[in-house]
């Protein structure tokens, strides 16, 4: 399910520019602000693809291909890459021209080689989280734990931490959609430390006339004050408060995630892991040490927030088998 399933067609102001149209229209979805740059950034080039001076509506779906098989091509970007550039235009002509594409697109397809996930074992994990401390260890500890993605992670909420459950609610996960999962009892009390010392800095910031957090728009139409409350506020919160882009407000934002990334990649080096780690290794971690441990794979599936089990599924390619109970069909003809 997309941001935009089941809303009434929004127009925006037909005499804005083309790229204040767009920036327009993804927030009226509530798209995050790093989409709305992504998409941005594509639908430039797309155009400056074309000599930077045609207008999207003089443009057919034809151009759209070309373009996409040049990136394929010529660009050599990885299938992912293409198809957000897919994404991004697809978003323009129906959502902000109204302009939807009658006929397929069939561009040449990036090359996208299968690949099993990088695990990590539960000792290179320990080893991992051992090399992390502070907000970064209880983050990274939050990834495995509870099978986050890196974003669900950095947009956590105070309200969706439920420690009489032991329950974290991922709000607007990827695809939109929202799940539950698991509050790790091993980091409970260091999270509650964590989570009083966000709402002490909450308070300073009401105390000095801020405090405000970014929320959807329509919440912040309908509950004027839903801004302030501690619950909205981020469970990473910046240690800075920063201008919002978007309302030239100021705010207290989330941690960046490249901070975090960062000390991942250091702590994977420090713990001498010579597999390829980063923050989404430990998600896969996860998954496969949860399988592992006899969890039913539509358990693990509801967890993970995904939406085919077949993803789930890849995650058996790469748990550990012990074949040492197995009999050789050999053995079984007897002697």
């Amino acid at each position: 399910m997309n941001n935009m399933e089941n809303k009434p067609k929004f127009c925006p102001n037909p005499q804005a520019r083309l790229m204040d149209q767009v920036r327009e229209v993804l927030r009226y979805h509530h798209y995050a602000y790093s989409t709305e740059q992504t998409y941005c950034q594509w639908i430039l080039r797309y155009i400056h693809h074309f000599g930077g001076k045609t207008h999207p509506n003089k443009l057919s779906a034809r151009h759209v291909e070309m373009f996409l098989s040049h990136l394929a091509s010529a660009g050599k970007v990885a299938a992912s890459t293409q198809r957000q550039a897919l994404n991004a235009l697809v978003f323009l002509y129906r959502e902000v021209l109204d302009l939807p594409f009658q006929e397929q697109i069939a561009p040449a397809r990036a090359k996208r080689a299968p690949r099993p996930p990088t695990v990590l074992t539960q000792e290179e994990t320990l080893r991992l989280l051992s090399h992390l401390d502070g907000t970064h260890a209880l983050m990274a500890k939050l990834l495995y734990g509870a099978g986050l993605r890196l974003m669900e992670c950095v947009r956590l909420r105070i309200k969706d931490v439920d420690f009489g459950q032991n329950l974290v609610f991922v709000r607007g996960g990827k695809g939109g959609k929202d799940r539950t999962t698991l509050l790790p009892a091993n980091i409970r009390d260091a999270l509650r430390e964590h989570i009083a010392r966000v709402k002490e800095l909450h308070h300073q910031d009401l105390e000095a006339g801020y405090g405000e957090v970014h929320i959807p728009e329509a919440l912040a139409r309908k509950y004027r004050q839903a801004a302030k409350e501690t619950g909205w506020q981020y469970v990473f919160a910046a240690k800075k408060r920063s201008v919002d882009p978007r309302s030239s407000r100021e705010m207290r934002h989330h941690v960046l995630e490249s901070g975090l990334q960062k000390a991942v990649k250091r702590a994977a080096t420090r713990a001498d892991i010579t597999k390829k780690v980063g923050c989404h290794t430990l998600r896969h971690s996860f998954a496969t040490h949860m399988l592992e441990a006899g969890v039913n794979i539509r358990v693990l599936q509801e967890l993970l927030g995904h939406a085919d089990v077949k993803t789930t599924e890849i995650y058996t390619h790469v748990m550990a088998k012990d074949i040492r109970q197995l009999q050789s069909p050999l053995d079984r003809l007897g002697s």
